[in-house]
C-alpha cells in the first residue's frame, strides 16, 4: 500500500482572524469608516462563529515622540471620520487617514510592454525605466518635505555629527525629506516621517562607511556591522565592561546615527514593533556580509544566489515599520504570519531591483565591479548589457505582480481593517520607492538602451 500523501499545507489566515473574537471584528466593522472611504466601500468582515468568545485585542501604549530641535510650524494631516472608542482599540482598528491615501491600491494595473518607448515626463523630473511595471505615486506634500529636509539636516549636524563639510552636496542631493513623504503618505504629522527619515539616513551611513564608496571595504565588515548592531539591539554585560561598550556607540557616524535614530524609534514603537525591525536590520546586515564574501573572492554569483542576497540585503527594514510612522500598530501574531511575511519579502526584493536598475550607471562609474542584478544576469547567463538590463525589468516586474497578487490575496482572507491599512501602506512605500529612484536625477541616470 502506498504510504499516504502529506496534508497539504493550511492557510493560518482564518484561524488569525477567530482569535479576534467576535467582538473585536463587530467593532472593526463600525469603527473602519475611514478604511471604506480609501477602498470605495465598506471592508470586507467574515461574520465569526457565535460561539466565538470575545477576546481584548492587547496592546501597548505609543509614547509621545519629542524631537530636540526648534519648534517647527505646524503640519496638519486630515483626520479620519471616526466615532468614539477607547484610545487603545482606535488605534489598532482606525484605517488609514492622511496626505495622499486616496490613491493606494493594491489591485494590478496593465503593464507596460518592456519594448515600449519611455514616457515623455510630465510634472517629475525624470523618466521611469521603459517597460517597468509600477504605479504613479501621489507628490509628496512640499511643506512636509520642506519641513523634514529641514530637521533631518540638523539632526544630522548637530545631534549625531554625520557627515563631513565636503558630504554636504551630497546629503542634500539624496532628497531624504521627498522620500520619507512620498513613502508615508499616511503619517499623521511630520514627527511621524521622521521616525523613518533618521532610520534611513542612518542606514545609508552605514552602507556608505562601511560598505561602499565612503571608506566601505568587505575586509572586516562583520565586526563592523555587529558591533553597529548594538546600537539596536542593547549589549549587556558585566559592571566592568558595560561603560567601554557603551562609549563606542559614538566612535563613528553610522553608529552615532544608528543609537540616536533607534532612541527617537523606540519612543514612538511599541515592544513588538521594535523587536521587529531589530530582527529585519539582523537579516540587512547578513546581506551585506555575503555581498561582502563574494567581493572578496571577486566571484559572480549564479543569479539565484544573488537574488537570494537580495531577499535580505534590501529595503525590508523600511516599510515593515509603515504601522509605526502611521500612529498604529499590526498586532505581532498577524505580522508574523506567514502570508504577510511573504507580502514584505517580496515588496522588499521588488523595491531593491528598482535600485539595482536606477543606480546601474551609477554603479558602472564607481571604482571596482558593483554586483546589481543586470551584471549578474549578463555573466551568468552571457547576455549583452543590454539584454541583461531588459531581463531584470522583467524579473522586477514578476516580483511586482507576485506581490501585488499575495497582497490582495492576504487583503480578502483577512479582512481586519488594521492589516487592510498596514498593506495599503506597504503598497504606499513601494510607490513612493519608485518615484523617489525616477525622479533622483541628481543620484540617477538611465543607460541609453532604448
Amino acid at each position: 500500500m502506498p504510504p499516504p500523501e502529506p496534508t497539504p499545507p493550511q492557510s493560518s489566515l482564518p484561524e488569525a482572524v477567530s482569535r479576534f473574537g467576535a467582538q473585536v471584528l463587530a467593532d472593526a466593522a463600525a469603527r473602519a469608516r475611514d478604511i471604506g472611504a480609501v477602498t470605495g466601500g465598506a471592508p470586507r468582515v467574515t461574520p465569526p462563529a457565535a460561539e466565538a468568545p470575545a477576546v481584548e485585542v492587547p496592546t501597548a501604549p505609543v509614547p509621545a515622540i519629542e524631537t530636540p530641535t526648534a519648534p517647527a510650524p505646524t503640519v496638519e494631516a486630515p483626520t479620519a471620520d471616526v466615532p468614539a472608542a477607547s484610545p487603545d482599540l482606535e488605534r489598532l482598528l482606525r484605517g488609514p487617514s492622511g496626505l495622499g491615501t486616496a490613491g493606494l491600491r493594491l489591485t494590478p494595473r496593465a503593464e507596460p510592454s518592456p519594448s515600449d518607448p519611455a514616457p515623455a515626463p510630465s510634472t517629475a523630473k525624470g523618466r521611469p525605466v521603459p517597460g517597468l511595471y509600477h504605479h504613479p505615486a501621489p507628490d509628496p506634500d512640499p511643506v512636509r518635505v520642506a519641513e523634514v529636509s529641514r530637521r533631518i539636516k540638523a539632526w544630522a549636524l548637530d545631534e549625531v555629527d554625520l557627515y563631513p563639510d565636503d558630504w554636504e552636496e551630497e546629503f542634500d542631493g539624496f532628497s531624504v525629506g521627498s522620500y520619507m513623504v512620498g513613502c508615508h503618505p499616511d503619517a499623521p504629522t511630520v514627527d511621524h516621517v521622521m521616525i523613518a527619515t533618521r532610520l534611513m539616513m542612518a542606514e545609508n551611513a552605514l552602507d556608505d562607511c562601511y560598505c561602499e564608496d565612503h571608506g566601505g571595504s568587505p575586509v572586516g565588515l562583520g565586526s563592523r556591522l555587529l558591533l553597529a548592531h548594538t546600537t539596536l539591539d542593547p549589549l549587556y554585560t558585566t559592571q566592568e565592561y558595560q561603560p567601554q561598550w557603551a562609549e563606542s556607540l559614538y566612535a563613528d557616524a553610522p553608529r552615532r546615527a544608528y543609537r540616536s535614530a533607534m532612541e527617537y524609534f523606540v519612543q514612538a514603537s511599541s515592544d513588538s514593533q521594535a523587536d521587529r525591525y531589530r530582527h529585519d536590520m539582523a537579516r540587512l546586515h547578513m546581506g551585506y556580509l555575503a555581498e561582502a564574501a563574494w567581493s572578496e573572492h571577486d566571484h559572480v554569483p549564479e543569479v539565484w544566489e544573488y537574488l537570494a542576497m537580495r531577499q535580505f540585503n534590501n529595503f525590508r527594514p523600511c516599510p515593515t515599520i509603515t504601522d509605526t510612522v502611521g500612529g498604529y500598530e499590526l498586532p505581532a501574531d498577524l505580522h508574523a504570519l506567514p502570508d504577510m511575511q511573504k507580502v514584505i519579502a517580496l515588496a522588499g526584493n521588488a523595491t531593491t531591483i528598482v535600485n539595482d536598475l536606477y543606480s546601474y550607471t551609477k554603479e558602472l562609474d564607481a571604482p571596482g565591479r558593483h554586483l546589481n542584478l543586470p551584471v549578474v544576469i549578463a555573466e551568468r547567463e552571457d547576455l549583452s548589457d543590454k539584454e541583461a538590463y531588459l531581463k531584470s525589468v522583467e524579473v522586477h516586474n514578476e516580483l511586482m505582480h507576485a506581490f501585488e497578487t499575495e497582497a490582495a490575496a492576504l487583503a480578502a482572507a483577512c479582512p481586519l481593517p488594521n492589516v487592510q491599512r498596514f498593506l495599503r501602506g506597504v503598497a504606499a512605500w513601494v510607490d513612493g520607492n519608485h518615484q523617489w529612484h525616477q525622479n533622483n536625477t541628481y543620484r540617477y541616470s538611465l543607460p541609453d538602451f532604448w
